[in-house]
C-alpha cells in the first residue's frame, strides 16, 4: 500500500513537493514508518514556501525573454530612449528580486538539510555505536555517519531545486508554441532529447555510484586496520606488501568513481551542447519564420532566450544526477539500519544487589548464525567471583559480552536480580556494570574523562576512588599533568600497562555490582598483578560480582569459583580448589599471585571428564 507523504495536497506545488521528495526518497523510505519523509516533514512549511520561490523564480526567468522582445519589436521601430531606459529600469530591479528570491530559497534548503542532520545525527551515531554488527562486510565503522552527510549535502545543495524547477518545463514549452507552432516543436524535441539523457544517466549512474560506494567501504576498512597495525607495519617492513594491498583495494574505488564521474560528465557535456544547439537552431527557425513575415523580429532572440531557459532543469537534473544517485544509496542505508522503531522507555529498576544467573544462554556474534556459547548455566551471589578459563576460540569472550549485554542470547536469558537484561534500559544497566575488553583502548580527552565514562556529573572524588580501587591514583599523579593528562587516540601516549589499568579504573568506576574483565592482566607486570587481585577482592567486599576471563592463573587469585569453557560449551562450573584439583595446582593466594603471573594455565581438557 502506498504511503502519501505527510504534505498539504491543496495546491498543485504542495503535490509536486512531496511526490519529489517521495522519488528522491526510494530510498529515504522507512526511517521509522515512511523514510526522511517523515524527518523533513516539519520542514513542510518551509517546503511548500521553497515551491512557492521556486514559482516565482521561474516566472522571473523569463524577465529576460520579454525583455528582449520588447527592445526588439517596441524601443527599436520606435527608437524611443525612456522606454529603453524604463524597460532597463525594471529588468534591473526584476533580477534583484530574483537574486533575492534565489538567495532564500538556498538558505530554507539549507534550513531542512540541518534539521535532517539533527534529527537523525543522534540515531545515526547510537546506531553505529551499539549496533556495529548491521554494518555492511568491508564497513570501516563510518558509513552511516558519511550516509548522513551524503543526504544532508544534497538537500542542502542545489540537486531539490531542480525537482522545483523540472515541473515549470511545460509551461515554457506552452509560451514557445504561442512564439510560433514551429518553435514550441523544435523545443519539445530538444526537451524530449534531453529527457532521454536524463533517463540514460540515472541508468548508467546507478550501478557504478553503488559499486564506488562499496569499495570505497572496504578501501577506508583497510586504512583504518593498516592505521591500527602502523608500527608493526614499519618494524617488520610490511610496508612494500601492504602498499600492494592497498592499491588493490584503492583501485576498484578508483575505477568505479571514474566510471561514475566520466559517465555523469560525458552526459553532462552532451546535454550542454544539445542544449547550445537548440538555442542556436531555434535562433534560426526565429529568422526564418521573420523572414517569411511569420513572426517580428524580437521573436528570434526571445524564443531563443526562452529555449534555454526551458531546457536548463533538465541540463541540471542530468548535471545533479551523480549526487541524486549517491543521496538515494545513503538514505536506503540509512533507512534500512533506523528502520526498526527505537525501544520504548523501560520502566526503571532497582539497582541489582543479589545475583548474576545465566540460564541455558546461547550466544552467536550480531549477523552471524553460528553459536560461539551455547546452553551456558550458572548463577553468582553477590560476593562471588568467576574464573572464566579454556583453550583459545573457546567462546570465552563470547560469554563475557554475553554478560553485559552487549551480545543478545539466541536463547536462554541472562538475569540481575531476576530481570533479564534486556529489561534494562542500557545506559541505566551499564551504570551497574564494570567492563575491560581484551583491547583497553581509551578515549581521545583526559584521564579523569575517560575514568569517568565521560559523565559530566561526575565528582573527583569519584574518579579517584576509582583510580584507587584500581591502585593507579600514583601511576597518573606521576603523569605531565596528572588527572587532566591529554591523551591520544585509543590512549597511543600511555604504556599498554597504563592503558589498561586506567581501564581497570574505568570499569570499576561508581562502584558498578558486576564487573567483568576480559584478559585483564595480558599487559601487567607483578605489580600491576597485584593491584588487578586486590581491586577484585574489593569489589567482592563491598557485595558486588566479578567475572575474569583469564589464561594465566595469576589472575583468578581473587575468584572462588571456575567455569571451563572447551568447543563453545560449558565445561564444567565449580568451586575454584576442585576444578583446578583436575587441570593444575591450586592458584597461590592472592598475596603470592604476583610471584606467578608469568605462570601460563595448563590446557583444562580434564576438566570436561571431570564434569
Amino acid at each position: 500500500m502506498q504511503i502519501r507523504a505527510p504534505y498539504p495536497t491543496a495546491d498543485g506545488i504542495s503535490e509536486r513537493v512531496a511526490r519529489a521528495f517521495d522519488r528522491v526518497g526510494h530510498g529515504f523510505h522507512r526511517v521509522r514508518g515512511h523514510a526522511l519523509i517523515e524527518t523533513i516533514s516539519p520542514c513542510r512549511g518551509a517546503l511548500l514556501f521553497v515551491g512557492l520561490l521556486s514559482g516565482v523564480l521561474n516566472l522571473l526567468a523569463l524577465s529576460g525573454s520579454f525583455y528582449m522582445l520588447e527592445v526588439y519589436d517596441r524601443v527599436l521601430p520606435s527608437h524611443s530612449l525612456p522606454t529603453l531606459m524604463g524597460l532597463t529600469t525594471l529588468i534591473v530591479l526584476l533580477y534583484a528580486f530574483h537574486g533575492l528570491f534565489d538567495l532564500i530559497r538556498g538558505r530554507l534548503l539549507l534550513t531542512v538539510g540541518t534539521h535532517v542532520d539533527e534529527a537523525l545525527s543522534e540515531r545515526v551515531f547510537r546506531a553505529t555505536v551499539l549496533r556495529p554488527g548491521e554494518a555492511s562486510v568491508g564497513s570501516d565503522g563510518a558509513q552511516l555517519v558519511r550516509d548522513l552527510d551524503q543526504v544532508r549535502s544534497f538537500l542542502t545543495g542545489g540537486g531539490p531545486a531542480m525537482f522545483f524547477d523540472l515541473p515549470w518545463l511545460p509551461v515554457y514549452l506552452a509560451l514557445c508554441f504561442l512564439f510560433h507552432v514551429w518553435i514550441g516543436a523544435a523545443v519539445l524535441v530538444g526537451a524530449l532529447l534531453m529527457i532521454g539523457l536524463t533517463l540514460a544517466a540515472e541508468a548508467a549512474v546507478r550501478g557504478p555510484a553503488r559499486q564506488a560506494t562499496a569499495a570505497g567501504s572496504v578501501r577506508l576498512h583497510v586504512v583504518a586496520c593498516l592505521n591500527r597495525n602502523a608500527e608493526a607495519v614499519r618494524a617488520m617492513g610490511m610496508l612494500p606488501e601492504l602498499t600492494r594491498v592497498w592499491d588493490r583495494a584503492n583501485r576498484p574505488h578508483r575505477l568505479y568513481q571514474e566510471r561514475a564521474a566520466a559517465t555523469t560528465a560525458g552526459l553532462g557535456a552532451l546535454s550542454r551542447v544539445l542544449r547550445m544547439l537548440i538555442q542556436s537552431l531555434v535562433l534560426g527557425l526565429g529568422a526564418c519564420l521573420v523572414l517569411r513575415g511569420d513572426a517580428t523580429g524580437g521573436v528570434i532572440v526571445a524564443s531563443s532566450i526562452l529555449a534555454t531557459r526551458a531546457l536548463a532543469p533538465v541540463d541540471q537534473a542530468i548535471g545533479h544526477w551523480k549526487g541524486f544517485a549517491m543521496a538515494r544509496q545513503s538514505a536506503r542505508r540509512l533507512a534500512a539500519v533506523l528502520a526498526t522503531p527505537e525501544a520504548p522507555p523501560r520502566m526503571a529498576l532497582p539497582a541489582p544487589r543479589t545475583s548474576l544467573s545465566v540460564e541455558n544462554a546461547s550466544v552467536a556474534p550480531p549477523g552471524a548464525a553460528r553459536l560461539t556459547a551455547a546452553d551456558i548455566r550458572f548463577t553468582l551471589e553477590a560476593g562471588q567471583g568467576l574464573g572464566i578459563v579454556g583453550p583459545s576460540a573457546s567462546g570465552k569472550s563470547s560469554l563475557a559480552r554475553l554478560l553485559v549485554g552487549l551480545w543478545t542470547p539466541v536463547r536462554g536469558a541472562v538475569r540481575l536480580d531476576g530481570s533479564a537484561l534486556g529489561d534494562w534500559d542500557p545506559d541505566q544497566l551499564g551504570r551497574h556494570v564494570g567492563y575491560m575488553p581484551q583491547e583497553s583502548e581509551l578515549l581521545p580527552g583526559t584521564v579523569a574523562a575517560n575514568i569517568a565514562r565521560f559523565r559530566t556529573d561526575a565528582s573527583a572524588e569519584a574518579i579517584i576512588a576509582a583510580a584507587q580501587a584500581a591502585n593507579v591514583h600514583a601511576m597518573i599523579q606521576a603523569l605531565p599533568s596528572g588527572y587532566q593528562t591529554r591523551i591520544g587516540e585509543r590512549g597511543t601516549d600511555l604504556s599498554a600497562g597504563q592503558r589498561q589499568r586506567i581501564a581497570l579504573a574505568r570499569a570499576l568506576f561508581g562502584n558498578p555490582f558486576l564487573v567483568v574483565l576480559d584478559e585483564p592482566n595480558s599487559n601487567l607486570d607483578g605489580e600491576g598483578e597485584q593491584a588487578l587481585t586486590d581491586a577484585l577482592m574489593a569489589v567482592r567486599r563491598r557485595g558486588g560480582i566479578v567475572v575474569v576471563v583469564a589464561h594465566r592463573p595469576s589472575a583468578l587469585a581473587a575468584v572462588d569459583r571456575v567455569l571451563v569453557m572447551g568447543e563453545g560449551r560449558m565445561l564444567t562450573v565449580g568451586p575454584k580448589e576442585t576444578i583446578f584439583a583436575h587441570t593444575l595446582k591450586a592458584v597461590p593466594p592472592a598475596g603470592q599471585a604476583a610471584s606467578q603471573a608469568a605462570a601460563p594455565m595448563p590446557h583444562p581438557q580434564a576438566a570436561g571428564a571431570a564434569s
